[in-house]
C-alpha cells in the first residue's frame, strides 16, 4: 500500500499508542500493519523504537504524581523503597532472558504469520483464564511481595514472542498469581517503565547507525501520535478493567489473527 510517509507515521503512531498497554500486542500490530503499509525497511526499525518510547513516556506522564512521590521518597520512605524493589524484581526475568534470546527471537519470529498465530493462541488462553474462578488476594500494589513481582516478571518475559502482548502476559499472569484486575493492570503499567526504557535504549544503541536527520519529521509525527493515543488508551483501559473482563480482547485477538492467516492462505496479501 503506497501511502505518504507522514500518513504512515501517523497511522502507526496511533496504533502503537492504543495497543501498547492493551492485551492485544503492540509489536504484533506494528509488524502486521508495517508490512501491510510497506514500512518495513531499516528506517522502520528506528521508527518503532521512537514510538514505543513515546508510549511509555505517556504512562510516565499519566502517573507522574506517584512516580514523583517515589523518586523524592526513595532515599527515606520504606514504601517508596519497597515499590522500587518490586519493579526491579519484576523487571529482572525479562532483562536476563531478553539479553539471552532477544536477537534470535527477533530474527526468527518477527513476521506476520507468527504474530497471527500468537494472537490466536493468546486469545484462547485469555478465554480459558477468564472461565476460572478468580479470587484475588492482593488488591493493591502495596500488598504485593517480591515473589509476586517475580512471578509476574516471568509472565512478562513470555512477551518476547511477538503477538503475545507484554501487557497481556503481565496482566493475565497477575490474575493467575492472585492480583485483582485493577492491581494487575496498574502493576503492568509500572513494570512497563523499566522494561521498555531498557529495551528502547538497547534497541536504539544497536540501531544507532540507522539514524538519519532526514527521518526526523516522520519520527516526530509518529512520536506525537503515539504519545497522545497512549494517554487516552491508558485512562480508558483502567476504567474498563474496573468493571469488565478481558473476554472482548480475547475475541479481538482471535478474529484479527484469523483474518491475517486467511488473507495469507487465500493469497489476498503477500505477508
Amino acid at each position: 500500500m503506497d501511502l505518504p510517509h507522514y500518513l504512515v507515521a501517523l497511522i502507526l503512531g496511533i496504533i502503537e499508542g492504543i495497543t501498547e498497554f492493551l492485551p492485544i500486542s503492540s509489536t504484533g500490530h506494528l509488524i502486521i500493519f508495517g508490512d501491510l503499509l510497506g514500512y518495513n525497511d531499516e528506517a522502520s526499525k528506528v521508527f518503532e523504537i521512537v514510538i514505543q518510547l513515546a508510549a511509555i513516556l505517556a504512562v510516565c506522564w499519566d502517573y507522574r504524581e506517584r512516580l514523583a512521590k517515589v523518586a523524592t521518597g526513595v532515599a527515606s520512605s520504606p514504601a517508596a523503597q519497597r515499590f522500587v524493589a518490586l519493579l526491579i524484581v519484576g523487571f529482572l526475568p525479562a532483562a536476563v532472558l531478553g539479553l539471552m534470546f532477544h536477537s534470535r527471537i527477533k530474527a526468527l519470529l518477527f513476521n506476520p504469520l507468527t504474530v497471527a498465530t500468537a494472537l490466536i493462541v493468546g486469545g484462547f488462553v485469555i478465554l480459558w483464564l477468564e472461565k476460572r474462578d478468580h479470587r484475588p488476594r492482593i488488591h493493591a500494589i502495596d500488598e504485593m511481595r517480591w515473589p509476586d513481582a517475580l512471578k509476574v516478571g516471568f509472565a512478562q518475559a513470555l512477551a518476547m514472542i511477538p503477538g503475545t502482548s507484554r501487557s497481556g502476559a503481565t496482566i493475565m499472569g497477575g490474575l493467575v498469581f492472585g492480583l485483582s484486575r485493577k492491581t494487575a493492570t496498574e502493576f503492568s503499567f509500572f513494570l512497563a517503565i523499566p522494561t521498555m526504557f531498557a529495551a528502547t535504549a538497547y534497541d536504539l544503541y544497536k540501531a544507532r547507525d540507522l539514524l538519519h536527520a532526514g527521518d526526523v519529521p516522520v519520527f516526530v509525527i509518529g512520536f506525537v501520535a503515539s504519545f497522545i493515543s497512549a494517554m487516552w488508551a491508558v485512562k480508558g483501559f483502567i476504567r474498563f478493567v474496573s468493571n469488565h473482563t478481558f473476554v472482548a480482547f480475547a475475541w479481538y485477538r482471535i478474529a484479527f489473527g484469523l483474518i491475517v492467516l486467511a488473507t495469507w492462505k487465500f493469497g489476498l496479501v503477500a505477508w
